[in-house]
């Protein structure tokens, strides 16, 4: 039993040194980092990946492995596949959380799903904004919020602050385009409650004052009189309509 156990792990380890390429087997972890990051530098990025994985294999431990399981998450994301690049992402995060680069892993995350709806919603294409999942920019938004709030002083910070700016006002502007479609099916409950969420989520956004003209017609359609002039008020107040502009048109 032991011979063959021992023979078992030979021949295992054989098969696993037979998957790398030939160029990978005979020369120093240096020359394969080098080759690998001239692809990724040439924008060769599915090359890039195969050479970098080559190295993980061959050099699993040490600095250059470390680095090309960055490498590899960056060119996933290159080549814009946000699932790939942002699993490689992860797996950096979980094995090297102490890396000096980790607060970029962070960021990449951010990016991925960042690209991954940047058309935002496909509002300019006459989808249905119901039809959309959130849920990219929602996770963008909560990689870059780890990222400032792990990494505060990574150079990364100032442009993931901006970037989650962007994405709360593009996630109100998404809550806004669902509230209207409940009004247009005279769903009103639906379309206030939907309102209503924008200010516990999405407060200080540019949709606040959208999301108080739906409250308005949302109420006045329910016939709650007192709430539908209660908000009117607050609109009024805080987004005076310019002179000649009818009050309460949330299009």
């Amino acid at each position: 039993m032991r011979h063959s156990l021992a023979l078992f792990l030979l021949l295992t380890l054989t098969a696993c040194s037979s998957t790398l390429p030939d160029s990978a087997k005979n020369i120093p972890v240096e020359e394969m980092y080098s080759e690998a990051k001239k692809h990724l530098d040439e924008q060769s990025y599915e090359e890039a990946i195969k050479q970098f994985e080559a190295l993980q294999s061959r050099y699993p431990y040490g600095r250059y492995a470390q680095q090309a399981q960055l490498e590899i998450a960056y060119a996933y994301y290159k080549q814009t596949e946000p699932e790939p690049a942002i699993a490689a992402a992860d797996r950096f995060i979980k094995q090297y959380p102490n890396n000096p680069h980790v607060d970029y892993a962070y960021y990449l995350k951010g990016l991925a799903n960042f690209n991954a709806d940047i058309g935002l919603f496909g509002f300019a294409f006459g989808e249905d904004p119901t039809e959309r999942d959130p849920k990219a920019s929602q996770d963008s938004f909560a990689a870059f919020k780890d990222l400032v709030m792990r990494f505060p002083a990574s150079k990364y910070a100032a442009d993931s602050r901006l970037r989650m700016q962007y994405l709360l006002n593009s996630l109100a502007k998404y809550e806004i385009h669902v509230a209207r479609y409940y009004l247009r099916r005279g769903a009103h409950v639906a379309a206030v409650n939907r309102a209503k969420e924008i200010f516990s989520l999405y407060p200080n956004t540019p949709s606040a004052r959208d999301a108080l003209m739906i409250l308005v017609q949302g109420y006045d359609a329910l016939g709650l009189k007192q709430l539908r002039d209660d908000a009117q008020r607050v609109l009024d107040k805080n987004f005076p309509p310019p002179a000649g502009t009818e009050k309460g048109s949330s299009e």
